[in-house]
């Protein structure tokens, strides 16, 4: 009997009275691996009263118990991270060693949150006036909801909730219904680390789900990645509902080589950062702008990129797993398609690859476009697969004004040996997140996720400072204190503080 995805609702994992079920598979082999609920309005009600139940009290708990917490927890993770990224791969497809690159980016976020008792002071200012004091207080918002994507099953719900109820909030998390089973590990080890009954609660479902969280009047804030689509909605809606909104959207990032770059590693992290996880990053390389004489490098790339190994990601070696379900790839291969006949060169072709043993796979080899034109769909889409287009500039002005015209704005590289070419680079780039020979600029946690423009909707990103402004409420307290002994002034009509 397949198994069921189960809610965790107060502090329990219980069955969903859904009348509607999706099946979890294996995006290499097809095979069904459990069954996940489309949970009713009234499962998400019953988890958003439960943690509006365990606010109060995990409210007073003190700082340095939320932060033993997720010490615990860290030690956990840790514990069981060849579990976590097994589990991982065979329902969301990446390699294993990319699996647990997953749980471990998601582990330093919780590692960061163990340091809350810094993250959360607050400002004072001694004698702001004749004997008076002023200082500000961070408190936590209450219920908090997280909607993640099936790109990172253990990374993006571990920048979510371990910072959200380390502050003093309670959350609801909706992982992805594509791979639910990675993020119930981690609920489950949370509540082994002794988080109590309440104050994490997980739901699962598609768009009801999501509209859910977004109008429940009980809900104080939301933090979202995923696509465009989506997160826009989840920003307008859960916004016009006054709350408080983090959408992390899509991308399309480039990586501008100049010629003098070291050419092996530049190669290297190009094809890693395009190819890897089978091109489902919103921090991925999708586009290549080869400055000047690095345009003589299309050969090079084309011949790194049929070196990798497309197989099941639990198989020794694997490069490039598959995508995580039919409609995915069904969706490269007619971008693909559209970028044949909208007139860009098929330098390298990865549609319909021959896996030995996995003949259901949802399998695309590295793709690789040349002469790519901004009005192209290839170009103007996120792919979200193993598709690069390249793209020829004879200057870094060039680069930098093409990179600048793209709407979005999640991350970007530049790969080269001149400091004059990287400063002029990083200052002139409209782009949140900058790498220099680093082609995957995602920063750790002690600094926060700050993609920009059509890549995110609200002020504030996920982890580091900013997550921490983010779940919490600015409360300023401005008090005098006399001795008893003081002699009563006249009556002040005025605002000054004197």
């Amino acid at each position: 009997m397949t198994a069921t995805v189960k809610l965790l609702i107060a502090g329990k994992f219980v069955e969903s009275a859904a009348s509607e079920w999706r099946e979890v598979r294996n995006p290499a082999t097809q095979e069904v691996l459990a069954r996940v609920p489309m949970c009713p309005a009234a499962e998400i009600d019953q988890a958003v009263a439960a943690a509006k139940a365990a606010f109060p009290a995990w409210r007073a708990t003190s700082i340095a118990e939320r932060s033993r917490v997720f010490m615990r927890l860290q030690a956990l993770i840790r514990e069981h991270m060849e579990m976590l990224a097994s589990t991982l791969t065979h329902e969301q497809g990446k390699t294993l060693a990319d699996a647990r690159g997953d749980v471990f980016r998601g582990l330093e976020v919780v590692e960061h949150a163990c340091s809350v008792g810094s993250l959360q002071m607050g400002e004072f200012a001694e004698n702001v006036a004749g004997g008076v004091d002023t200082y500000a207080i961070r408190q936590p918002l209450g219920v908090c909801a997280g909607i993640t994507p099936f790109n990172f099953p253990a990374m993006i719900p571990l920048w979510m909730f371990p910072m959200a109820c380390v502050t003093g909030n309670t959350f609801v998390l909706k992982p992805s219904e594509q791979d639910p089973m990675t993020p119930m590990i981690l609920a489950e080890l949370a509540q082994r680390a002794g988080l109590p009954p309440g104050v994490l609660n997980v739901v699962h479902g598609g768009a009801e789900a999501v509209n859910a969280i977004c109008d429940h009047p009980d809900i104080k804030a939301i933090s979202f990645v995923g696509s465009v689509g989506v997160g826009t909605h989840v920003y307008r809606r859960g916004s016009e509902n006054g709350k408080r909104v983090q959408a992390m959207l899509g991308a399309k990032n480039h990586g501008v080589f100049l010629p003098d770059a070291n050419k092996e590693q530049s190669l290297n992290a190009l094809v890693g950062a395009a190819f890897g996880a089978a091109g489902q990053r919103c921090m991925a390389i999708s586009v290549a702008v080869l400055v000047g004489q690095a345009r003589e490098w299309t050969a090079d790339i084309v011949a790194k990129a049929k070196t990798l190994k497309l197989n099941a990601g639990h198989e020794p070696g694997t490069d490039i797993g598959p995508l995580i379900n039919g409609q995915a790839l069904a969706r490269v291969e007619q971008l693909i398609g559209q970028g044949v006949e909208e007139g860009a060169k098929l330098e390298l072709d990865g549609r319909k690859p021959q896996v030995a043993g996995y003949p259901q796979g949802n399998f695309v080899g590295p793709t690789i476009f040349s002469g790519v034109k901004p009005a192209m769909h290839i170009y103007r889409e996120e792919v979200f697969g193993p598709v690069l287009c390249l793209v020829e500039v004879d200057t870094l002005a060039e680069a930098i004004a093409f990179v600048n015209a793209n709407p979005y704005g999640n991350g970007t590289a530049l790969f080269t040996q001149s400091g004059a070419a990287a400063r002029t680079f990083q200052h002139d780039i409209d782009v949140g997140q900058v790498g220099i020979n680093v082609p995957i600029p995602v920063p750790v946690p002690f600094f926060s996720f700050t993609g920009s423009r059509a890549s995110k909707l609200g002020d504030l990103g996920p982890y580091g400072k900013e997550v921490v402004r983010f779940y919490t409420q600015t409360k300023t307290v401005t008090a005098r204190w006399f001795d008893d002994e003081a002699v009563a002034g006249a009556v002040n009509t005025t605002i000054a503080l004197r």
